[in-house]
């Protein structure tokens, strides 16, 4: 037995794709001519990481505009002046807002997940936004002749659909990024909001079998954008009970710039439950200095000390880079964290005797 260790999803894009989605969004290069530069990122991406040794291996959303909107890429019935997102520096990320239905997914993430595959032959992962997010699209004030039920249960039905069409297509596992359920107890410490995402991730979640469930996995952070995080000030006391009663197999928890690992640890272990997998952050992408591996060695091993072997795995804290546009992080940093991340792994198994 070894410790399964996988990217959460995103990675810095590189310069050339860069400036082609600069020169897209002038109208100086055509949506044929950026698709093909996105699509060399995305071999880069994944040739790199197999000469990393990563044995479950992610596109980097080198494709997507952002892990939140890239389904609504091409929707129309759209504003820009949605829910607001502050962020600890002071920046600020803004969602858009529907201004009227029926909802529709324009892109779902399996046709990432099959031009990935064109690529490479290892596992690959996709990573999916969860409803949970997309329902912050709906106004306060309801849309005329389409109410906030309706969209809630067209979302629900898009993202079944979206999941369904990934595990259909062959990937490792897919896995929801809940970024803003952190967040959500920052807006409403009472806890309203974020039960009401739950069970709305829930409604999704309990449409698949025990079976696929073992494939599905979430996701959860303080957020990761411009080197900045929108909720690490959130105490995970208040989340982690609530988050563990999704309807996963797999949970992929921020660990590593947590200020006090080993208390979130003793959360986590209480919450624990047979069939599921714990995967904890051992690598911080919004930090500017790489890990040692011997550093992710004595991380992975004090996870250990709570969490058994056969329900231990090891990730990156977040995704290095959730929007298009955040270049924060170099590339060749994101992937010397991945490798350290990779060999400090395995270092802690070989200490434990695996």
């Amino acid at each position: 037995m070894s410790i399964p260790t996988e990217p959460i999803g995103s990675l810095p894009r590189p310069r050339a794709l860069q400036t082609a989605l600069a020169e897209h969004a002038e109208g100086r290069l055509s949506t044929a001519e950026l698709a093909k530069i996105q699509d060399q990122a995305v071999s880069d991406t994944l040739t790199r990481l197999e000469q990393l040794g990563c044995a479950v291996l992610v596109d980097g959303d080198q494709a997507k505009p952002s892990s939140i909107t890239y389904p609504l890429t091409g929707l129309t019935s759209l504003a820009s002046d949605g829910v607001v997102i502050p962020y600890a520096d002071g920046h600020t990320r803004q969602l858009p807002r529907l201004t009227a239905g029926p909802f529709r997914y324009q892109v779902r993430a399996d046709t990432y997940l099959r031009a990935a595959q064109n690529h490479t032959e290892r596992p690959i992962k996709q990573a999916v936004v969860a409803p949970s997010a997309l329902s912050l699209l709906y106004p306060g004030q309801s849309i005329a002749s389409y109410t906030r039920g309706a969209f809630l249960k067209a979302l629900a039905n898009e993202s079944e659909a979206e999941i369904r069409a990934c595990l259909q297509a062959g990937a490792h596992c897919v896995q929801l990024d809940f970024t803003e359920a952190r967040l959500s107890l920052k807006l409403d410490p009472s806890g309203g909001v974020l039960d009401d995402f739950i069970a709305l991730n829930n409604e999704v979640l309990g449409r698949f079998g025990d079976e696929d469930r073992a494939r599905l996995g979430v996701h959860t952070c303080p957020g990761g954008d411009h080197d900045s995080t929108h909720s690490l000030d959130v105490d995970y006391a208040g989340l982690l009970p609530r988050l563990f009663r999704l309807k996963v197999g797999n949970f992929y928890v921020q660990l590593a710039s947590e200020p006090d690992p080993e208390r979130v640890l003793k959360i986590i272990a209480d919450q624990l439950r047979p069939g599921i997998r714990i995967f904890v952050g051992v690598t911080d992408p919004i930090g500017t200095t790489v890990e040692t591996p011997d550093e992710v060695r004595d991380r992975v091993l004090l996870a250990a000390r709570y969490i058994p072997l056969d329900q231990l795995g090891t990730c990156d804290d977040v995704g290095f880079a959730p929007y298009a546009d955040d270049t924060s992080t170099s590339r060749d940093l994101a992937f010397a964290k991945i490798e350290a991340r990779v060999r400090g792994t395995a270092l802690a198994a070989e200490a434990l005797g695996l």
